[in-house]
């Protein structure tokens, strides 16, 4: 026994003859490609035979400074299409920044004997000022709204930034008023500057699907500093052609402007994105109601608008728009004395235990939420206004069967969001800024 286990020990302890390594390259599991196969022998010189062809390895290699780790299976599906438009978009942005620029320069009046330093930079500074200023008074009105449109204000952020151009290259036309012309279009950028930057964050946090939203956001880097060199070399290209023809630069202008605007439609339209906002709880929920089912994100990024409300008809206002008809964190003080009383009614019902009471108002459901009210809560609270603002246009009691159907099917219809990939933890709307607290008893117990 004792001669075998040293047989053994012997066996385990001398070295293999020979033992063939593969060499593997790739940052996914899933994408990993051959490079080498290393024969290691202890009768020979090791043997490394390469695999492959060199030109791939380094595009391979080339490639992944310009998309996330992993990819594709670490982004959304929607990231390429995205990506794309929106380099197209960026490339006809930094063209036309050339033009606008040579224009504000000639205005300020570079090259021109006439014209001082401490004038051009006075100019310079105020243009600057005015845009600092608009960026803090845009964020301070609109900040809590970008996150629950982000689509609509990313095709904002780009018209505004079209408009900030546009006012670079109108200004030559009207020297008296060069200061004020060259303000609006900074006060223009920095609204784009604000949006942009909200918008992109929360689309990077879209797109990442393996927690990888700094990844995602520097490979976006790279891919922006590629477009921005190609677009500033075309874009010098362009200025040098058309210097000293008025009629080609606006014809290159407006059109570059036109397909900017283009891309940004189409590079929005790609986006299916799994949040819940205002507008996508209406589509989701009026489709349960009506078929029993739960729409993708792909299928209601189909249907919701990205367009401002005035686009849209009226006669569909009812229907496709329902989410207008409904306002979360009315404030308390601000209701009539009928007002006051029906929601009193309310707080006395059943219903009062759920952090929230509803109130129709000439055909609008408002939502009062409790100070103590959670994410769930402002949830629940506007499915159930949806639901009641459905049904005040009916005969029936809206109080009553919107009560009921929460009871029946609520549950049934958060799990089945889940289940279709919805996230449903909070809503995506503007700050509840107002809340109240209600209590039933005698007046002279609750009020201090």
């Amino acid at each position: 026994m004792r001669e075998a286990m040293e047989s053994s020990t012997a066996t385990a302890s001398s070295p293999l003859e020979e033992m063939i390594v593969e060499e593997w390259s790739g940052s996914s599991s899933t994408k990993l490609c051959r490079t080498a196969t290393i024969l290691i022998s202890s009768t020979s010189p090791v043997s490394v035979r390469k695999c492959g062809n060199r030109f791939s390895q380094f595009s391979t290699r080339f490639l992944q400074a310009f998309v996330p780790e992993g990819f594709p299976s670490s982004v959304t599906p929607d990231y390429v299409p995205f990506q794309i438009w929106d380099s197209l978009q960026g490339l006809s942005t930094y063209v036309r920044t050339m033009l606008s620029t040579q224009a504000l320069l000639s205005a300020i009046g570079v090259g021109e004997r006439s014209a001082t330093v401490i004038g051009a930079t006075f100019q310079w500074f105020l243009r600057d000022l005015t845009g600092m200023l608009g960026g803090i008074l845009f964020t301070f009105y609109q900040g809590s709204n970008l996150d629950s449109n982000s689509k609509k204000w990313r095709l904002v952020a780009d018209l505004m930034n079209d408009l900030g151009m546009l006012m670079d290259l109108v200004s030559p036309l009207f020297p008296s008023a060069f200061v004020f012309i060259v303000c609006l279009g900074s006060l223009s950028r920095s609204f784009t500057g604000v949006a942009s930057g909200a918008t992109r964050a929360a689309l990077t946090q879209h797109f990442a699907l393996q927690n990888n939203a700094a990844d995602i956001s520097a490979k976006e880097g790279s891919q922006e500093t590629v477009a921005t060199m190609i677009g500033m070399a075309l874009g010098m290209l362009l200025a040098h052609v058309t210097v000293g023809h008025p009629l080609a630069i606006w014809f290159s202008f407006l059109s570059l402007t036109m397909f900017h605007m283009y891309a940004n439609y189409r590079a929005v339209r790609c986006l299916s994105l799994t949040t819940l906002n205002c507008e996508r709880s209406s589509i989701l929920l009026l489709h349960f109601m009506k078929a029993g089912q739960v729409l993708s994100p792909e299928q209601v990024s189909d249907m919701e608008h990205i367009l401002p409300l005035w686009t849209t008809s009226w006669s569909s206002q009812n229907t496709k728009l329902l989410h207008t008809r409904v306002r979360i964190g009315v404030r308390v003080s601000s209701l009539n004395h009928q007002e006051m009383v029906r929601l009193s009614h309310s707080a006395g019902s059943r219903r009062m235990q759920a952090n929230y009471l509803l109130l129709e108002q000439n055909g609008t459901i408002g939502i009062v939420m409790h100070k103590d009210a959670t994410a769930a809560d402002a949830l629940q609270a506007f499915f159930h206004a949806l639901v009641m603002a459905s049904l005040v246009d009916k005969e029936t009691s809206a109080n009553l069967e919107s009560n009921s159907w929460m009871d029946k099917h609520y549950d049934n219809f958060l799990l089945k969001l889940q289940s279709s990939g919805w996230k449903i933890e909070r809503l995506l709307s503007s700050s509840i800024i107002w809340r109240a607290n209600w209590m039933s008893g005698p007046l002279d117990e609750k009020i201090d």
